[in-house]
């Protein structure tokens, strides 16, 4: 079991424009916190794990295979694992993420400040 307290701190650049923070992390998954500047690129890139996540608030135009969705405030999307995808940022753009299995690359950008004992 993990608890987490909200915290404007502790944010981690992985790419120019996008920053991110993992909120908590459990057995079989990890949640995450992506600030996306306008007009910034995620690039086109496949992992080996399910990609679910929510748009908090912006605009983000998300690209899963060869399809391509115009995604707004409230709306929400599952990337099947080993699926080709991308995003581009209409406007400033605040995402949850959440990653199964837990991705190993982003255990690091655990907050730990926020966890509750």
């Amino acid at each position: 079991m993990m608890i987490s307290r909200h915290s404007d701190k502790n944010y981690h650049p992985i790419i120019e424009g996008i920053r991110i923070k993992t909120l908590v992390l459990g057995e079989a998954t990890l949640m995450t916190e992506v600030h996306l500047s306008n007009k910034s690129t995620l690039p086109r890139h496949d992992h080996p794990y399910e990609q679910t996540g929510y748009l908090v608030f912006g605009k983000l135009l998300l690209q899963i295979g060869e399809k391509k969705y115009e995604m707004n405030k409230g709306d929400s999307w599952c990337i099947p694992k080993n699926i080709s995808h991308q995003a581009e940022t209409l406007e400033d753009s605040i995402a949850l993420e959440i990653f199964s299995p837990p991705r190993e690359d982003y255990k690091k950008f655990l907050d730990t400040d926020a966890a509750v004992p």
